[in-house]
């Protein structure tokens, strides 16, 4: 899930959820520096595949990058928001 920066239309934040057999892997980006796993969110969505689990995992807005843009809380709520629709979609 992509949520676009106006401007640009590169993603402000881009989370990729994905459910295997080894487990569930979250990756975002444009948070922080480079592309990083969620650790956090994945053991939540290995303990209960839904968008109600990833709603209850908060994300640190010290670990998320701040410009004019966003600010680092916005970009860590964005990442627990776009989870949540990635879960939705994969489940629909």
């Amino acid at each position: 899930m992509k949520f676009p920066q106006p401007a640009s239309l590169f993603a402000l934040i881009g989370v990729f959820v994905a459910q295997t057999d080894a487990g569930v892997r979250v990756a975002v980006t444009g948070a922080g520096n480079g592309v990083f796993r969620h650790a956090g969110m994945e053991a939540a969505l290995n303990a209960n595949f839904a968008p109600a689990a990833a709603a209850a995992v908060k994300t640190d807005a010290g670990e998320m990058s701040s410009d004019l843009h966003g600010s680092s809380a916005y970009r860590a709520h964005l990442v627990g928001v776009m989870t949540q629709r990635a879960v939705a979609k994969a489940l629909a």
